[in-house]
């Protein structure tokens, strides 16, 4: 089964400032029939979290501003429910440790393909959902 199949009636948001990653998960998501948000930064992250539900929430550690952790531990307040995935190409133990404590369910080191996160994700919803 596509590994997108369980995603098609979620919503995911996306953060990360490269603008190639954006365009690509945004068009993987599309082609699937999936909804993805895309934002460049965490502070748009944040706006789009206040005006709508989500869930599932990716972001990138490096970002402009405040950083993935951050986003996450704010995020946490208005979407408790959502699965969270850190991306980055700059992670190590450390930030892998660090994300987990504040309630990142998946770290994915960078570059990766579409397929893995999609197989993330589908084994972290089936997790959630008791599957």
């Amino acid at each position: 089964m596509d590994p997108f199949h369980k995603l098609t009636k979620m919503k995911t948001l996306l953060v990360d400032d490269d603008l190639l990653v954006r365009d690509a998960l945004r068009l993987a998501f599309m082609n699937k029939g999936c909804y993805l948000q895309a934002t460049e930064t965490a502070e748009e992250g944040l706006r789009a979290l206040e005006e709508e539900s989500f869930d599932i929430i990716i972001s990138d550690f490096k970002l402009p501003g405040i950083d993935g952790l951050e986003f996450f531990k704010q995020a946490a307040v208005s979407q408790p429910k959502a699965v969270n995935i850190l991306i980055s190409a700059h992670g190590d133990e450390e930030v892998a440790s660090r994300a987990s404590g504040i309630g990142v369910h998946d770290f994915i080191e960078k570059p990766f393909s579409v397929k893995t996160l999609a197989a993330s994700l589908t084994l972290l919803i089936e997790k959630r959902n008791g599957i």
